[in-house]
């Protein structure tokens, strides 16, 4: 018996298709602004606090790296809700996501802060800069620029993994997908596109981050044309 490809169905919710990649845009989104500002917090407090507070980060980083993300998915949707804090599932993903994703990326830039050399610290606070300036300025901005590749790469594993949200019923590109397969029974035309949809997400976000990585770190220097010099 043949099968053969019938994509009408699928195509003709593309409405629910739109919702899940517009949801999935939204969660991965908010996810990276919010973690990657967390992450500062932590790698600055880390930096410049005292043992006791480079102790919590470090047990924070190392709980949420080695440990999977379904199951702090589950403990903040099904556990927190036993402590009286209630939430969507879209609230619970979001919190899910910023939470692993600021733990990751406390490990990448403290990486890029660490390979600041201590004389660039001497210079700049021999230049009357205050604490915070020199920790903006001379160690964040360049460590910035050193593990940007890698810290891209961590955005873009989590817009994928922004999917397995689909398991507390969130309806972002894989739980939208899961409701057209149940509508159409078309699974294989389903992941397809699917599939698809992930692909041109995470190719954009990518080139996306490339432009932003070369919009902030790339120096461009302007050619100067000496006098005299031939035209």
């Amino acid at each position: 018996m043949g099968f053969s490809f019938n994509f009408d169905p699928v195509l003709a919710e593309s409405d629910l298709i739109l919702h899940g990649i517009l949801l999935t845009i939204l969660l991965s989104g908010s996810s990276i602004v919010i973690g990657t500002a967390l992450a500062v917090l932590l790698v600055a407090l880390r930096s410049l606090g005292g043992r006791t507070v480079a102790f919590c980060v470090d047990a924070y980083v190392e709980l949420l790296r080695n440990t999977p993300f379904l199951i702090q998915l589950f403990m903040i949707f099904f556990g927190l809700p036993l402590l009286g804090l209630r939430m969507s599932g879209f609230q619970a993903g979001l919190l899910a996501m910023t939470l692993n994703l600021s733990a990751y990326s406390t490990e990448i830039i403290r990486a890029g802060v660490d390979a600041t050399h201590k004389s660039q610290l001497e210079a700049g606070l021999s230049l009357a800069m205050t604490r915070i300036q020199v920790y903006r300025h001379v160690v964040l901005k360049p460590a910035f620029a050193k593990v940007w590749p890698a810290l891209s790469s961590q955005f873009v594993l989590m817009l994928l993994a922004s999917s397995i949200c689909s398991f507390i019923s969130v309806p972002e590109l894989s739980g939208s997908a899961a409701i057209v397969e149940q509508r159409t029974f078309r699974s294989f035309e389903t992941y397809i596109v699917v599939t698809v949809a992930y692909l041109v997400l995470a190719l954009a976000l990518k080139l996306a981050l490339i432009w932003l990585g070369d919009r902030l770190f790339t120096r461009r220097v302007r050619p100067t044309i000496r006098k005299g010099s031939a035209a």
